[in-house]
């Protein structure tokens, strides 16, 4: 029987796969070989749901990962059919459980036995499936609120240790869903070894403004470790969305909330200039300058140009016009900058 190789493994695809996605478009692209592990889950006290990656494959994340606030998650894999995830999500959205909606686009597809795919849906409802002829070691373990699978594996078992990572993880549900990448990792992981990494979470409520529910949607799209750079990106995540709240408190006049938000941030990533320097101005803000220069100097040692932000801050109200004590400030900085 003809056969056509993969492009990414080498792996060979029978023709009874190929033929009709030509025939259907000869500019389409043959499946793409996404074989990886992943979790979808669902937070039972915050009704988050989230989807989390990991594959020896370049930017993993605009194909496996697919979720929507108060509808669903879904992660499609293997060779992979990518219309799973809006698909999936569309019939969630409509009223479909996870069970039935995936039955549904299994019934659909003729590469079904190539497919790995799982689904949870906004009730908690999980349904995953693996095709018998994905790569060895290939296999999904569904549990309350989850479901982790994984193909062509380097060991047998890294499903097992996923979900018993997540079973006892603690923190929210990043925190579990990054503890179960990592424990699939930890069992062995790709055979190929890792190259990407994402990661989706959204609000548990249905919004008409989808954007504003997304809590976190990162992605890793080619790194040596991509598991410990997904873990910083999270983590700065974390830190910026304290920033933006304190640029909501900022804008509100509501300084004393701004500077809580802004010193949680600087916490959080003291590695980045820019959260220390608006933490600088939120204690300045608060007359405490004694604490605010030191950092004041920090930034402008980094980079001198923070410097010139100082007075157009003055400028449009977010700092107080303080002649005095902004000279202090102003004088930590480079001296053509302090002028």
């Amino acid at each position: 029987m003809l056969k056509e190789p993969c492009p990414v493994c080498g792996l060979a695809l029978a023709a009874v796969f190929v033929a009709p996605i030509l025939a259907a478009e000869q500019t389409e692209l043959l499946p793409r070989p996404v074989h990886t592990y992943s979790i979808v889950a669902r937070d039972p006290e915050t009704e988050q749901l989230g989807v989390g990656v990991q594959s020896h494959y370049f930017s993993v994340g605009p194909i496996v990962p697919w979720a929507e606030p108060g509808v669903g998650a879904v992660a499609t894999q293997s060779l992979v059919e990518v219309s799973y995830g809006p698909k999936g999500l569309a019939l969630m959205r409509d009223g479909k459980s996870a069970p039935d909606a995936l039955k549904q686009l299994l019934a659909e597809d003729d590469g079904r036995e190539v497919r790995q795919v799982a689904m949870i849906d906004a009730a908690g409802r999980v349904a995953a499936h693996t095709g018998s002829r994905c790569i060895a070691e290939a296999s999904h373990i569904t549990g309350d609120g989850f479901s982790v699978q994984a193909n062509l594996m380097l060991n047998k078992g890294v499903p097992e240790a996923m979900a018993a990572a997540y079973r006892s993880a603690t923190g929210d549900l990043a925190d579990r869903i990054l503890a179960a990448l990592q424990a699939a990792e930890d069992a062995g992981g790709d055979l190929r070894g890792r190259q990407s990494a994402a990661i989706l979470i959204v609000e548990g409520r249905r919004t008409d403004r989808p954007w504003t529910a997304k809590l976190f949607d990162l992605r890793v799209e080619d790194h040596p470790q991509p598991l410990d750079e997904l873990a910083r990106l999270i983590r700065l995540q974390r830190a910026y969305r304290h920033v933006d709240r304190g640029d909501t408190y900022l804008s509100q006049d509501k300084k004393n909330l701004a500077r809580i938000e802004y010193e949680t941030a600087a916490r959080l990533a003291p590695e980045v200039t820019e959260l220390v320097f608006w933490q600088a101005v939120s204690l300045f803000d608060a007359k405490e300058h004694d604490e605010a220069l030191p950092l004041f100097r920090r930034c402008f040692k980094d980079n001198p140009n923070w410097a010139v932000l100082v007075p157009r801050l003055v400028d449009c109200g977010l700092m107080p016009d303080d002649p005095e004590n902004l000279k202090r400030v102003l004088a930590e900085a480079a001296p053509e900058k302090a002028q």
